[in-house]
């Protein structure tokens, strides 16, 4: 029987190839003429092929041009602060928002206090309020089919461990913040996958329930206690998960050696926001992107794309990278640094945390073409937000043009340069998406863009996903 399957292979791998392709699939005599227009294997090409199969491809693409070692200086950077770590999670976002905020803290204070949030903390209420935007969302769409696009949306994803600094706003303001020593992170907080796919699970199934007594024509009242109950249960998973989240707490502020500066005190979370953050967030600030698709100047706005029901969807004004620039110069001259987001695998430098669009040359080993604009990368896909990380410095030349920035990361303090990143302008400005910015740093001209009437996009646009 084994020789019979021998013999026949042969034979019938064409046949089959000629039986599918009526219309447009790949005939043999299609992959004749590909086959025989392959380039004779040279010496060279063999030598590349042997590489690529037993070696990264990083390694062999690294451009020695840019193997130099790194410029470290900065003509404007802000004071240093401990590196975070957000281990195997999507929170680069609220990490990166945290960061801004203890910073600001600190500056307010002459560096001589420092504070480090609870992410743990806020972050449970990020997943109690997106489990409660999910099911109310369900509710509000139940009339329409389940293979909607809307409907599937919230199917789709029912929470989500990515965000934007939105939802660093919205929570804080609404549930305060607590100190990292209050409540500690925990393992679930720093390994987000599985619990968050079990309780989206469950989400899911609660959402069946609320479509079914939408369609058996059930009350709102109903509705909304159906709801609660299926949100209890949530929160009994979420204490299980993360813990249950302090009421009220005493805590004493000490400075960046650890030694303690001020009396301790008792404080609510809501206290403590006020203490260190000190008003709303919302209304202080503009979000921007760079987004050459569509026209510059305008504010859009993303539906359904935010952490709380009754909070703020996602917008932002489109700029130039220029103006861009010139706003996070401004802030960062002031002491300031800003919440921003990248597209940060492209052209990474990992063992030296270095950003630049000539690290690896993947053309010249592949024997191909990497051309497409920013433009282009964003409507196929191929590029978009990925990772948020806090902008700390930016390196000007003599006519004050950007030659360099550096970002705080979140990926623990061993990791590039004593855990921060650096990256040429010209990676900047193909890679970099958002920036947060206080307003005090925008023209007259951006402040009356975002005061227009926002456009409303659609969450499922390829540049709308969450920073994680």
């Amino acid at each position: 029987m084994k020789q019979i399957h021998l013999t026949l292979l042969p034979l019938l791998f064409p046949l089959s190839l000629q039986a599918q392709t009526s219309t447009g699939g790949i005939s043999g005599e299609m992959l004749q003429q590909i086959q025989s227009q392959q380039p004779v294997a040279s010496a060279a090409s063999r030598a590349i092929s042997n590489a690529l199969m037993f070696n990264s491809i990083d390694d062999l693409a690294r451009n020695a041009a840019s193997a130099a070692q790194l410029d470290t200086h900065f003509s404007i950077e802000t004071p240093s602060q401990s590196i975070t770590d957000q281990q195997s999670s999507g929170r680069c976002w609220m990490f990166s928002g945290m960061n801004v905020l203890r910073a600001d803290f600190a500056l307010a204070h002459d560096d001589t206090l420092a504070v480090e949030f609870s992410q743990d903390y806020l972050f449970f209420y990020d997943q109690l309020e997106k489990a409660n935007l999910f099911l109310q969302g369900v509710i509000d769409c139940a009339a329409k089919p389940i293979d909607d696009t809307r409907v599937q949306f919230f199917f789709k994803a029912p929470l989500s461990d990515g965000g934007t600094f939105c939802g660093v706003a919205d929570l804080a303001e609404k549930y305060g913040l607590v100190p990292k020593s209050v409540m500690p992170e925990s393992y679930s907080a720093d390994n987000t996958a599985r619990f968050s796919r079990l309780l989206s699970s469950r989400l899911r199934e609660m959402g069946l329930e609320l479509r079914q007594m939408v369609a058996d024509s059930k009350k709102s009242a109903k509705l909304g206690e159906e709801k609660t109950r299926m949100l209890t249960e949530v929160y009994r998973m979420l204490t299980l998960a993360y813990g249950t989240p302090p009421t009220e707490f005493t805590y004493a502020f000490c400075d960046k050696q650890g030694r303690t500066r001020t009396e301790a005190r008792s404080y609510t979370p809501q206290e403590f926001y006020r203490e260190v953050v000190g008003g709303a967030l919302n209304g202080t600030f503009l979000m921007v992107m760079n987004d050459p698709r569509r026209p510059y100047y305008e504010t859009y706005e993303v539906e359904w794309d935010r952490h709380t029901y009754d909070g703020h969807n996602w917008r932002y004004v489109n700029l130039p990278m220029e103006d861009i620039e010139q706003m996070a110069i401004a802030s960062l001259r002031d002491g300031h640094k800003l919440y921003s987001s990248y597209d940060v695998g492209k052209q990474l430098d990992r063992k030296r945390g270095y950003c630049d669009t000539e690290n690896y040359d993947y053309a010249s080993l592949l024997a191909t073409t990497f051309g497409m604009d920013k433009a282009q990368r964003i409507s196929t896909f191929d590029s978009g937000s990925t990772h948020a990380m806090t902008l700390t410095a930016v390196d000007l030349d003599a006519d004050g043009k950007p030659l360099k920035w550096k970002v705080e990361n979140s990926w623990g303090s061993s990791w590039g340069q004593a855990g921060c990143l650096i990256m040429t302008d010209r990676w900047f400005r193909e890679y970099a998406f958002r920036l947060v910015v206080n307003k005090r740093y925008a023209t007259e001209s951006i402040l009356q863009a975002a005061q227009k009437k926002p456009t409303m996009v659609m969450p499922e646009d390829p540049l709308f996903q969450y920073d994680d």
